[in-house]
């Protein structure tokens, strides 16, 4: 296949290439990923609790129990529910929150909804005999879910809620972890399931001034009802006579920029760099189509989606969604399986079907949005996967609005918060509400992020083995951690349909601890030639290109602006999830658990 022309394209491939570098480079910043606040001490306040009603007052636990999962998300949920398909009773989840969810305890801002499809994404749909109610399920639906997978696997029992884990170490001796939490919990574990989870800790911009705004602030997922009215359908009531501001473009304030912007008196949103906003098409679920579904369904879409979305080829695409959309742009220009392959000029023909899919969503912001100086400053130049794409029907359109005002900051970002307003430009934008719509922690240590460290076998710390990258076997288990087990998509198989891999990472746990219990085994450890040559495999097979990465606008893919020089070891396995999930299936017909060593 020939390299188009420039006229054949109708853009010029390199004046979008010298666009996509000057805008890049407009937005670098030496402190990269330190530019953000770590929420503690005097910002405490941003990551309080707003959706419990009161504490519950519990005598600390010094018990024992088999297993122990941190984190009541989709992965502590879909590992919990496993381990009761085998048999395991004495299961205790540790989660920081008042109720299961993870993720979805916590965002209940108006708009928000997941942007993989539901019948893919929601976990478990087929052992709770559900069906979601809409292609791409709002958030209340999402929570209710979760809570609905506790209560049939019977999660709740012997839960410890509103609970963080403040430390764990290694008792060689009797074999077992011992978890203490911020509750003065001090209690046993035989194994540990970390769960910890990529979207939980809350990040605040490093904004000059944020406590000085004698007005209200909250962060999105701690939203805050009691102020705005409304819930998370909308309808803001309170905002209606209210001035506000939000801080932030990604996939947050994407879907509730739309709420906002229809209740408030004037909604000023900063902007620093504009996110990729393709058609999302959301539609409630056909009762026939539900009603017709087949046992296996879910595995089958599930299994549909990865094979696309990792490259493969299927007869028939049954999710068609805006990421099945996105991969098949990208194979049939690069035309990789056709005969007539000039394999040098594959990495060409994708940067091109990249620029004219980005060219599309160009497009659309100026269909969209009626002023053309808006429309402008929300196109995204940059490399579709630069950043997280997002699917919206109504956020392009809410800059449409009289009382709705764009502030682009031109790569720049907010200067600093005053006891009045935000400051951009060099102009005061006097609001009565700062809504941060900044996300949470991504690329900052693991130990950061999960809020506890690990101390192993001869006092070894999880933080100190990382220190120079993550090493494991499998990204499951790590040498010189017993009874250990890891969710995470860390040297593991990443899909963009995340649960998906949470559940095979979940069932290959539960194969491991099966083992354990007929073997009667005390503990298992990693072998470390066994790690090395996995670490080793991780590197060799890696993805994580750093020119690409470089040349990306700032944002947490790259670690804003800066590629971490350890992406390559502490990312995924880089032939992709389908490999990996061969890999680890064929480990398990082994039988023999190869790379562990075994106490009796």
């Amino acid at each position: 296949m020939a390299i188009p022309t420039k006229e054949e394209l109708g853009f010029d491939p390199k004046a979008l290439r010298d666009k996509y570098r000057t805008e890049r480079d407009k937005r670098l910043r030496e402190d990269a990923n330190e530019q953000y606040t770590e929420i503690k001490g005097e910002f405490g306040s941003f990551i309080e609790d707003p959706y419990v009603a009161e504490n519950v007052d519990r005598e600390p636990f010094t018990d024992e129990v088999e297993v122990a999962i941190i984190g009541g998300g989709f992965g502590g949920l879909i590992a919990g529910a496993r381990l009761r398909e085998h048999g395991f009773e004495n299961i205790r989840i540790i989660e920081k929150g008042g109720d299961f969810g993870g993720t979805w305890y916590w965002n209940r801002y108006p708009g928000a909804a997941c942007d993989t499809e539901a019948y893919i994404y929601l976990p478990l749909l087929e052992e709770l005999d559900y069906v979601p109610s809409q292609k791409y399920a709002h958030a209340p639906e999402i929570l209710s879910h979760s809570k609905n997978i506790a209560a049939k696997y019977d999660l709740y029992e012997n839960a410890c809620l509103q609970t963080e884990v403040t430390g764990m170490q290694w008792d060689e001796l009797e074999s077992r972890w011992v978890i203490q939490t911020n509750r003065q919990d001090r209690f046993k574990a035989r194994f540990v399931v970390m769960s910890n989870g990529p979207l939980h800790r809350p990040k605040l911009p490093g904004i000059e001034g944020i406590n000085s705004f004698k007005g209200h602030t909250f962060h999105t997922s701690r939203w805050d009802y009691e102020y705005t009215g409304g819930d998370s359908n909308g309808a803001l009531e309170r905002l209606r006579d209210k001035k506000v501001a939000i801080i932030g473009t990604g996939a947050t304030a994407v879907q509730c920029t739309p709420h906002v912007g229809e209740a408030a008196k004037q909604l000023y949103v900063f902007q620093r760099t504009p996110s990729s906003i393709d058609i999302r098409a959301n539609r409630k679920t056909d009762p026939e189509w539900a009603e017709s579904l087949k046992p296996g369904w879910q595995k089958e879409r599930m299994d549909n989606f990865n094979i696309l979305c990792s490259g493969g080829v299927v007869e028939e695409d049954l999710v068609k969604d805006g990421w099945t959309e996105i991969i098949r742009n990208l194979i049939s220009m690069a035309n990789y399986r056709g005969e007539d392959t000039n394999w040098d000029e594959v990495p060409e023909l994708m940067e091109i079907a990249d620029f004219q899919k980005m060219e599309q969503i160009r497009a659309r912001a100026s269909d969209l949005v009626e002023d053309p100086q808006t429309a402008e400053s929300l196109k995204p130049y940059y490399r579709q996967f630069c950043k997280r794409p997002c699917f919206h029907d109504s956020y392009l359109q809410t800059f449409n609005r009289d009382s709705v005002e764009l502030v682009d900051t031109n790569g720049l970002g907010v200067e600093r918060i005053t006891e009045k307003g935000v400051v951009a430009g060099g102009k005061e934008y006097e609001v009565d509400c700062i809504i941060f719509a900044t996300g949470f922690e991504v690329g900052t240590s693991y130990v950061r992020r999960s809020g506890y460290d690990v101390t192993g076998l001869d006092g070894i710390t999880l933080s100190d083995k990382w220190a120079e990258g993550m090493r494991t076997l499998h990204g499951v288990m790590t040498s010189g951690f017993p009874n250990l087990f890891i969710i995470s998509n860390s040297q593991a198989g990443f899909t963009t349909n995340f649960p998906h891999a949470m559940d095979e990472t979940s069932q290959h746990i539960g194969y491991i601890l099966n083992e354990c219990r007929k073997d009667n085994l005390s503990s298992i450890d990693v072998e470390k030639e066994a790690e090395d040559k996995w670490v080793e495999e991780i590197i060799g097979v890696s993805r994580f290109a750093s020119d690409f990465q470089e040349s990306c606008t700032p944002g947490y893919y790259n670690n804003e602006g800066k590629p971490n020089p350890k992406s390559a070891q502490n990312g995924p396995y880089g032939k992709g999830s389908r490999p990996y999930f061969r890999i680890t299936a064929a480990w398990r017909e082994e039988g023999n658990m190869a790379g562990i060593k075994k106490n009796k």
